[in-house]
């Protein structure tokens, strides 16, 4: 069998060992990040909600929490995404409410329980609902333990006793709000099966190159 020369094989070993470590950085970071969203969640307590003007509703979100943990690094952020803006809801920096911060359309109208919030819940009363608070409600969290989202859709209807002309307009949704939290449960589930999908094939890519260095005489 033909040899190579050392200068190649030098080489070629160079070469192989660069892209182990290529391999080795890569599903670090991908199972690192697998590894936080999977310890570290956001999750709603109802997808869908479903109200009517006028009516008062609670929205709550919980996530991951330490009972010892610092307030200091402790951020939430609450939106309603009404493009082409996002208006906040509520929010929290470095553990302390930030009022000022809230969208003018829910002034006066959003009230939290603190008490609650050590326990890991976020929960938001909304009072006298209006048609234009229909939307998706973004909840961003992040602590010392890691960073999530969860996000859940309120459908507000007109009130029955108010007349047609007394109704102000609101575009018509191109999608029902069953539909679209079906899509968010789809696009999470694609989400993790793609992120599967890559360290499978990471993993089979630094075998295959792996298995031919170590063929090369």
């Amino acid at each position: 069998m033909l040899q190579r020369p050392r200068s190649e094989k030098g080489a070629d070993l160079k070469y192989t060992n660069r892209e182990k470590m290529i391999c080795r950085i890569l599903l670090l970071i991908i199972l690192n990040s697998c590894l936080c969203a999977a310890t570290f969640v956001v999750n709603v307590t109802q997808s869908c909600y479903q109200a009517e003007e006028n009516h008062n509703i609670t929205l709550e979100w919980t996530f991951t929490t330490r009972p010892h943990g610092s307030w200091r690094y402790l951020f939430i952020l609450c939106e309603l995404i009404a493009p082409p803006r996002e208006l906040v809801l509520y929010q929290v920096h470095e553990g302390v409410e930030v009022s000022e911060s809230q969208d003018e359309q829910f002034s006066g109208r959003v009230q939290s329980d603190k008490d609650v919030l050590r326990e890991g819940r976020i929960r938001l009363h909304v009072s006298r609902l209006r048609t234009e608070d229909s939307g998706l409600y973004l909840c961003d969290v992040k602590t010392d333990e890691g960073f999530n989202s969860g996000r859940c859709r309120l459908n507000v209807s007109a009130s029955a006793d108010v007349s047609p002309t007394q109704r102000p307009t609101v575009d018509p949704e191109p999608v029902g709000a069953g539909m679209i939290c079906l899509y968010v449960l789809i696009g999470l589930t694609a989400a993790a099966a793609a992120a599967g999908l890559m360290v499978k094939l990471l993993l089979n890519y630094c075998f295959v190159n792996n298995s031919n260095s170590n063929s090369v005489v």
